[in-house]
């Protein structure tokens, strides 16, 4: 996995090593459960002694949570590349759907996580704390929505709880599926039912971009 330009080796090695432990927690989570897993059985099936574990994870919930510590800045930034002229529930569309074909998405890996996270109140206590974070990083990217009639941050922190409930919804009808279709669409149907669409009528009509490619911000 490659790391954007000015990010040093120092932080490319912590973020390795981040993701090595969460995916050894994982294995073993899945194996055993998250509640019969031990921070010391982490550190011994990831080769690392417990202290230096929790230098990188304060809590367990923390380890298996670990890809939703940068998605919230993912989100944002791919939010800042989308032209201005898109309504708010268009733009959070159009980064959902770009989000499957980034670099880095593993469906197997956030598959397994909403699995253990439905079966864990710990853990979905913990993603609803992570995800109130992104109400106040994403509210000022969808206040400037559409260019020539902004929404305000009132609205747009209206719209952004929105989307994140309907996230939720989306990933639990996606582990209950069992990773049947994309949680893309899942999401959009969500969305769709919530803005009281037409069943069926996804929230966004326009097709899926890479979040590499770079749509052009008004000046």
């Amino acid at each position: 996995m490659g790391y954007p330009r000015g990010v040093s080796l120092w932080d490319q090695t912590r973020r390795t090593v981040r993701d090595d432990i969460a995916a050894a927690a994982m294995e073993l989570i899945l194996d055993q459960g998250f509640e019969a897993t031990t921070m010391d059985e982490i550190a011994a099936r990831a080769g690392v002694s417990r202290r230096s574990l929790f230098r990188y994870f304060g809590t367990k919930e923390d380890v298996v949570l670990r890809s939703l510590a940068s998605t919230g800045e993912q989100i944002r930034d791919a939010l800042r590349e989308r032209p201005l002229t898109e309504a708010p529930w268009e733009a959070i569309q159009a980064v959902a759907d770009a989000l499957e074909t980034a670099a880095g998405w593993d469906p197997v890996r956030e598959l397994a996580i909403g699995t253990v996270c439905a079966e864990t109140p710990a853990l979905r206590a913990r993603r609803a704390e992570k995800h109130q974070g992104w109400v106040e990083l994403l509210a000022p990217e969808i206040a400037l929505r559409p260019a020539a009639a902004p929404v305000g941050e009132p609205a747009a922190t209206a719209i952004v709880t929105a989307a994140l409930a309907c996230l939720d919804v989306a990933t639990d009808r996606w582990v209950a599926a069992r990773g049947e279709g994309t949680l893309a669409e899942r999401f959009a149907e969500t969305v769709a039912a919530v803005r009281g669409q037409p069943a069926g009528l996804t929230a966004f009509t326009g097709s899926a971009r890479s979040l590499d490619s770079r749509s052009a911000r008004p000046g």
